[in-house]
């Protein structure tokens, strides 16, 4: 069966974004643990870099690696569509949770305006997925998705936020996890993958 998986950047207090949303302030390091950092990460997960960014990246005839659909939620569709671009993942099956958002905002995005459990539970059976799901965000969609999350990719940067969105936005609900590997890079960053016990 298909895996939920939650591929996220988190502050050193669990933040994926600042309290408007704003993300910038994550530490890249100098521009050569920058680019290597970029280079690693895009290699393994080449279907995670936005389709307006791939070919400037040397990515625009890159298979998927991992992932051939990408849930989120409005607060994570949303810098996008602020950029006038309604298909942000225009290489992947895209859905996004939203009660508000309007069902015709782009023919390549599916918006789905009920329960993220039964939509998860159905694309986890589908015979035809030969990869997994991708949950990019946001911190409210992971919460009300925690029971079906099977693997975390966690990139941790070395800063703290002090307020903002949150990694999961639910109600308490301890869920472990297993370290399978970690990766530490030179600009501060690890990248931990983690399975569900």
């Amino acid at each position: 069966m298909r895996k939920l998986v939650y591929y996220v950047a988190v502050t050193l207090d669990g933040r994926i974004a600042g309290p408007g949303g704003e993300y910038h302030f994550f530490p890249q390091g100098d521009e050569e643990q920058a680019a290597a950092y970029t280079a690693w990460t895009n290699t393994l997960y080449p279907e995670t870099v936005p389709t307006v960014a791939r070919a400037p990246l040397g990515l625009a005839d890159a298979p998927n690696r991992r992932f051939d659909t990408v849930l989120m939620g409005l607060g994570a569709y949303r810098p996008a569509l602020d950029a006038g671009i309604t298909s942000p993942y225009a290489h992947l099956r895209q859905y996004v949770v939203s009660g508000t958002l309007a069902p015709d905002t782009d023919p390549a995005v599916t918006v789905v305006p009920g329960d993220p459990v039964a939509l998860v539970r159905d694309l986890k059976k589908e015979e035809n997925g030969t990869l997994d799901i991708w949950l990019c965000g946001g911190g409210r969609l992971a919460g009300a998705l925690l029971g079906e999350v099977d693997e975390l990719l966690i990139k941790n940067y070395p800063v703290v936020a002090g307020a903002g969105i949150p990694a999961f936005d639910g109600t308490f609900d301890p869920t472990v996890f297993d370290v399978a590997e970690r990766t530490a890079f030179p600009n501060g960053v690890t990248l931990t993958r983690l399975v569900r016990r």
